[in-house]
């Protein structure tokens, strides 16, 4: 049996809390072998621990809590230990909790964060050079005070074996189903899936939930008319060498500027507008996938699919069947 400890951190939201302890709490129906050994760990526990609504607010006060049998020393023993969600991303973990979770992991043991639990790992140490999945919408803050973490916001979860990050909400889901695809095999995966009422394995990564991956400069100073151009013209074949004419800069300047404004190359950034248009087309028309790849830019549905799925992690044919609208535009 597998000692699986979860810390679980004051005003933490209840909806990541709950995750690892519905999956990994009891184990599905039929299965007959080894399961995990839960413990819920707080510190200063044994107590109650406050919860809050995954929304962020802190209403209906004394609701939501779960009861820590274990403190800190509860995670010395542990072969995998969880760490859910954080209340406050800006507020550093405490000294002993951080001590904690370097010590279990020195010991050899498997730590997993889920959604803003990264920022405890990286706060930790643990996360210096690696790639480290984060709820997108915590991302550019999880760089910033975390420089030497590699940030991928575009993924559901990351695994390193000793070391395994997953996105936000439910991509916790898609994070503890693939812990017990790896312990317990495919079909115990598959029955707590079921359990659930969702898929054993999601494919592609939680960019296509992004609103926009990068928001473009609006129309003012610095790289904003080029910008605004450049996405009116999609459809036609941009070059590097049109964006600095159209911009009044040698490509070298542009290659510059665009570094320094946006974080990325030209080039870069006229793959992701394209790959937008290409999500806004498939989710509000039903134009066939090389109209869609015409009307973006990229040519051909070869060229569309290709870019596309690297892009998203899902084909543009799956990304229509799960995101397009009830009454898309006729073509």
């Amino acid at each position: 049996m597998s000692l699986l400890a979860v810390v679980v951190m004051d005003e933490a939201p209840v909806f990541e809390v709950t995750i690892p302890c519905q999956l990994f709490g009891t184990p599905p129906p039929g299965h007959t072998g080894p399961w995990y050994d839960l413990r819920i760990c707080a510190e200063g526990g044994p107590r109650h621990v406050p919860m809050r609504g995954s929304s962020g607010h802190h209403d209906l006060p004394g609701l939501f809590g779960v009861h820590a049998a274990h403190g800190l020393d509860g995670l010395r023993d542990a072969d995998t230990i969880v760490v859910p969600a954080t209340a406050d991303v800006n507020r550093d973990p405490s000294g002993p909790l951080l001590d904690a979770v370097r010590e279990a992991h020195a010991r050899g043991a498997r730590i997993v964060s889920l959604c803003s639990g990264a920022f405890v790992l990286a706060a930790a140490g643990l996360l210096d050079g690696r790639a480290s999945a984060v709820h997108w919408k915590h991302a550019e803050n999880l760089a910033r005070r975390f420089p030497r973490v590699l940030v991928d916001p575009a993924v559901l979860y990351h695994d390193h074996g000793d070391l395994l990050t997953g996105a936000g909400n439910t991509a916790g889901i898609d994070l503890c189903l693939h812990l017990i695809r790896h312990d317990f095999g495919a079909e115990a995966a598959t029955a707590v899936a079921r359990q659930m009422v969702v898929p054993p394995h999601r494919s592609g990564g939680q960019a296509q939930y992004v609103e926009s991956p990068m928001p473009r400069a609006g129309s003012g100073d610095g790289l904003g008319p080029v910008l605004d151009w450049g996405v009116e013209h999609l459809h036609e074949p941009l070059t590097i060498a049109g964006l600095a004419s159209r911009a009044g800069l040698t490509v070298r300047t542009l290659h510059r500027r665009f570094q320094s404004e946006l974080g990325m190359t030209p080039l870069r950034w006229l793959l992701t507008q394209r790959v937008l248009r290409a999500r806004e087309l498939l989710e509000r028309t039903d134009l066939p996938v090389d109209a869609v790849a015409a009307r973006c830019g990229l040519g051909s549905a070869p060229n569309l699919r290709t870019h596309f799925s690297r892009e998203m992690g899902v084909s543009p044919s799956e990304y229509r069947r799960t995101h397009q609208t009830r009454t898309p535009i006729p073509a």
